[in-house]
Formats: structure tokens, C-alpha cells, sequence
């Protein structure tokens, strides 16, 4: 089995909650908190792109003030 990065983990746990707005904005919270400064921009533009297709999702935005 193949080991997951912290970052590809946390954008794992955050596509597989996608589909309730306060579980991803709560997830996002977790993976912000535990992940290292790189890890976090990486996930910022991840999320970034992401929420562009998701429109219930981009209240998230703000914890990674874009």
C-alpha cells in the first residue's frame, strides 16, 4: 500500500466530505492546524481550485483567506 503525504491525506478526507459544507469547512480547520507551513500552501491552492466548481463550498475561502 502506498503511504499518503499529510497533504494528499487531508485533500483526500476533504474530497470525500465534500458534500456538506460545515464538515469540509470543520475538516479544513483540522488539516490547517495539523499541516506544515508548505503542506498548507499546497492545500490552500488546492482548495482554491477545488470550491471554483463547488459553490456550497466556498464559504471555506476565508480560513485561507483568498
Amino acid at each position: 500500500m502506498k503511504s499518503l503525504n499529510m497533504f494528499e491525506f487531508a485533500r483526500t478526507i476533504l474530497e470525500n466530505v465534500s458534500f456538506d459544507p460545515q464538515l469540509f469547512y470543520k475538516e479544513l480547520q483540522k488539516a490547517i492546524k495539523q499541516l506544515l507551513p508548505y503542506d498548507v500552501d499546497q492545500l490552500t491552492s488546492w482548495v482554491s481550485g477545488y470550491v471554483k466548481e463547488k459553490p456550497e463550498l466556498q464559504g471555506s475561502l476565508k480560513l485561507i483567506n483568498v
